[in-house]
């Protein structure tokens, strides 16, 4: 195997999975894409990721590492070498109040920024891009809208700039699709067998 091969276990309805593709293509990282049916997965899969048998999982010289937001690290680590590419800020205590922001896991305030780290994407954005494109389906299914440029204007407008990226625009799930697979999880999960 080559020492610089990577390769992406994934589900094309991840929103996880798709943090991990914006970093690698931002990076300019080529890669090879597995899609994991979860029905049957891959003994590659089980391999790689035996302790929560999920994706995503990348490998890199045939090592793998999992974890959306431990892999986001490692590509940001790992293809370092390029600034103009660089996902965390180049100032220590910047990194820190972005790595902050990754883990606290909800909504803040980006005040006259387009993005968390500015005009330009970073970690803090790809860690919570799934908002951008997922919460539409669900919101559609729920029949609320919670993200409406009237109750939370700087985060429904970070979505909008967040989904016109050309790196983002051209590596999203299609809407139909994923409202589709919304759909038929919400009853899976809903259905009397489960409960």
């Amino acid at each position: 195997m080559e020492e610089s091969k990577v390769i992406v276990h994934g589900f094309w309805a991840s929103a996880y999975v798709y943090r991990v593709i914006w970093a690698l293509k931002l990076k300019g990282v080529k890669y090879d894409y597995i899609e994991e049916d979860f029905s049957n997965k891959s003994q590659s899969l089980l391999e790689y990721n035996p302790v929560h048998k999920k994706v995503p999982v990348l490998v890199h010289g045939g090592r793998p590492v999992v974890e959306s937001s431990v892999i986001l690290e490692y590509i940001e680590e790992t293809w370092s070498d390029d600034p103009l590419t660089s996902l965390l800020p180049s100032d220590a205590y910047e990194r820190s109040v972005a790595r902050f922001w990754i883990d606290f896991g909800q909504h803040v305030a980006l005040g006259g920024k387009k993005f968390f780290d500015g005009n330009r994407l970073g970690l803090v954005d790809l860690s919570y891009g799934w908002l951008a494109h997922w919460l539409e389906p669900i919101q559609e299914l729920v029949g609320v809208k919670v993200l409406e440029p009237n109750t939370l204007p700087r985060l429904y407008q970070w979505t909008i700039d967040f989904k016109h990226e050309p790196v983002i625009k051209d590596n999203l799930p299609d809407s139909k699709a994923l409202l589709e697979h919304t759909t038929r999880q919400r009853k899976k999960f809903t259905s009397p067998e489960n409960n």
